[in-house]
């Protein structure tokens, strides 16, 4: 088996904004927030990140704020993909030197590609960083799916590591036919034990952002054999997870941060507030987990 980067909860951390642009500050008292709470790794700069709205100077200011707070406590591991194959390369170049541990590559969007066109796009960022890279599978969110047969080619090169697989249908496959050589993480927090009992190792986590504890327990009560309680996690947890993905991610987990007390600012535009029924609904699923 290839080393993981990770195993157990990755937060996919939010970006705190303020009227100057990232609250670095915040980010970084995010960072030892998290690791106060058991959370095993910490993902920058991902599509709960908002860095699609962040410039490249901002992007990878964020990235070595994440990296100077952390201080090798967890991993960091930072979202640097595109639809732009040079542009996905140089920011990967850019991340692997403010010094993280692990990328997250997300597939080509809106102008989308082949299963060859996809191969030799991770390629190319292959050879151009040193560092284990996690490939982002979302057909949700790019009208793309990395295909079982294209990661069975992708986990032959060196450092593909793992994938980050939201096409939840086909990680038997993807188990099949890549065996040791691709380590599974789930994108979907209310499918987590799912793709553990497939040979996952773990999740990329938006609920983290709020129970990171919770999410921390359940893949650890797993990998521990204690399978009931991580069941009963899993499924205590639906509810929450059901109000967090109510409208488009981040809306409602950061709504939530806020009504908590986190001050993690607003999202970026085109994202914005959520509806009064979908507020009220995060506020009452909130006081049912006892979070505020």
């Amino acid at each position: 088996m290839k080393k993981p980067i990770f195993r157990g909860s990755a937060v996919a951390i939010v970006t705190p904004f303020n009227d100057q642009g990232v609250d670095f500050a915040k980010l970084a008292g995010l960072c030892d927030w998290h690791i106060s709470r058991h959370t095993d790794a910490i993902v920058v700069a991902g599509t709960t990140g908002e860095a699609s709205t962040m410039p490249d100077e901002e992007h990878l200011a964020a990235i070595r704020q994440v990296v100077e707070a952390v201080r090798g406590r967890v991993p960091v591991i930072a979202g640097t993909g595109s639809n732009d194959n040079r542009h996905a390369v140089e920011l990967s170049v850019k991340a692997a030197e403010l010094g993280v541990d692990g990328l997250l590559s997300v597939t080509p969007y809106y102008n989308k590609t082949t299963q060859e066109g996809l191969y030799r796009h991770f390629k190319m960022i292959v050879e151009s960083v040193d560092l284990p890279i996690i490939l982002y599978n979302v057909p949700s969110r790019t009208s793309l799916n990395i295909n079982p047969e294209t990661l069975c080619r992708l986990s032959e090169l060196p450092t593909i590591n793992a994938v980050k697989e939201c096409n939840i249908e086909q990680v038997a496959e993807v188990a099949n036919l890549c065996g040791d050589r691709l380590n599974l993480y789930s994108g979907e927090d209310g499918l987590v034990l799912p793709l553990l009992s497939l040979g996952g190792l773990g999740v990329i986590s938006v609920i983290a952002n709020i129970v990171p504890d919770k999410t921390h327990q359940m893949v650890a009560a797993w990998h521990a054999g204690r399978i009931d309680e991580a069941t009963r996690i899993q499924v205590s947890l639906i509810p929450l997870i059901k109000a967090m993905f109510c409208e488009v991610n981040p809306i409602p987990v950061k709504t939530a941060m806020n009504i908590m007390g986190m001050a993690v600012g607003d999202c970026r535009m085109p994202l914005c507030e959520p509806s009064a029924a979908h507020l009220e609904l995060i506020r009452k699923t909130l006081r049912e987990y006892q979070l505020i």
